[in-house]
């Protein structure tokens, strides 16, 4: 049985060992957070700003990484319900690490893209955000870098306001009564558009 003055030595020493390993690699971190200056070299039309993407960071943050003797890995892995992209970026020295999570939903229907693309994309998405934590990076505007703003939320608002009009068919009381209104009170066909789909069979009758 080892002595207890041993024991307490031996758990000093490893102790000891442990913080100071986790402050040289946290020295090391802090001085590639300080040293960090990532460009915004993608562009939001939209938006009129620049913004960051995850190549942008990493790109920067490569010869850091080498002079300080750093790693950094970045993995993710996909959750089913609901289902979500979990990013994991890390940093290590070789014997202690440090990580940050992040996290982006996956949208399957989103237009224009395949599966693969959406899985795609948002991997880099949650990657980037990872990255932005580990690294102390704010991109505030950056979570808008491919929306569409005032010209989408203004497709959104006609949409919805704008109501369902019928198709108007080339007889019945609806038909003569448009006939009746551009032959006796002057209307024209753009008047009946307005309330009534009108094709062009319907409008050659409407007209004759």
């Amino acid at each position: 049985m080892l002595p207890l003055f041993f024991v307490f030595c031996l758990a000093h020493d490893i102790y000891y060992n442990y913080v100071c390993c986790m402050e040289n690699l946290t020295k090391k971190l802090v001085r590639v957070q300080g040293s960090l200056k990532a460009p915004k070299n993608q562009r939001n039309n939209f938006g009129n700003y620049n913004y960051r993407s995850c190549e942008d960071i990493l790109e920067a943050v490569k010869p850091l990484l080498i002079k300080e003797g750093l790693l950094l890995t970045i993995s993710d892995s996909i959750a089913p319900e609901p289902l979500f992209v979990n990013a994991v970026a890390e940093v290590t020295d070789g014997k202690d690490k440090i990580s940050v999570r992040a996290q982006a939903g996956i949208n399957l229907n989103r237009k224009g893209m395949d599966i693969a693309q959406s899985y795609g994309a948002s991997s880099s998405y949650a990657r980037k955000y990872a990255l932005n934590g580990l690294f102390l990076i704010d991109d505030t505007k950056d979570a808008d870098a491919t929306n569409n703003h005032s010209k989408v939320a203004q497709n959104v608002s006609t949409d919805v306001l704008e109501p369902v009009k019928d198709w108007l068919e080339d007889s019945g009381d609806k038909f003569n009564k448009a006939k009746d209104a551009i032959t006796k009170k002057g209307f024209t066909i753009a008047d009946i558009r307005k309330k009534y789909k009108v094709s062009k069979k319907v409008e050659k009758l409407l007209l004759t």
